[in-house]
């Protein structure tokens, strides 16, 4: 069996692998906001709906980037079954779920899923404790869509909980690298 060093190793790049139709489809809404041709799916999760007279989830929470990030989290899948099947040394190291079967297309859809249903649920409480849209909530904008992914991936697979811990500890840091890179390109107008 191919291996790249250690246990540990091996579980750290799992985590990742695994997580990656996830990580990914929580970036694509941003982008789908900007393709002219979905803006009639641009419409809110919430339909405009209040709770205590504030918005549910708001006008962000689109179900065109609900669609955009199902797509993604299935094309990502899709990209690591081919690797997966030509790469004996990914397939060593992905060797807990075989991504040789078709099925792990579900698996990609509930973490692209996942992701956005985790980071609504995040603004729904973000609304209701008065936070603005747009403005940070340290942690909870680095986790909520690793906390969804992870849930939603449960329908499909358990994994060892050094897995979910390593999932958790390097997206959030992924996570915080790309916001703060975002700011220095003038992309976000807040760091974290």
């Amino acid at each position: 069996e191919l291996d790249c060093g250690d246990k540990s190793m091996n579980d750290i790049l799992f985590a990742l692998w695994f997580f990656a139709p996830a990580g990914l489809a929580n970036t694509v809404p941003v982008f789908a906001a900007r393709i002219k041709s979905l803006d009639r799916l641009g419409k809110p999760l919430d339909g405009g709906k209040t709770y205590r007279g504030k918005r549910i989830f708001g006008a962000n929470k689109t179900y065109r980037g609900l669609l955009a990030a199902i797509i993604t989290g299935v094309f990502i899948a899709m990209i690591q079954m081919f690797v997966f099947s030509s790469n004996s040394w990914v397939a060593a190291i992905v060797d807990r779920i075989d991504y040789g079967s078709f099925s792990i297309l579900l698996l990609g859809g509930l973490l692209g899923t996942g992701a956005i249903i985790g980071d609504a649920l995040k603004s729904f409480f973000k609304r209701q404790i008065g936070v603005d849209s747009g403005k940070s909530w340290f942690p909870f904008d680095q986790i909520d869509y690793v906390i969804g992914g992870i849930l939603f991936s449960l329908l499909y697979t358990v994994l060892d909980i050094e897995i979910y811990t390593y999932i958790l500890l390097f997206y959030f840091v992924l996570h915080l690298l790309a916001v703060y890179g975002g700011w220095l390109l003038n992309i976000r107008k807040d760091p974290i």
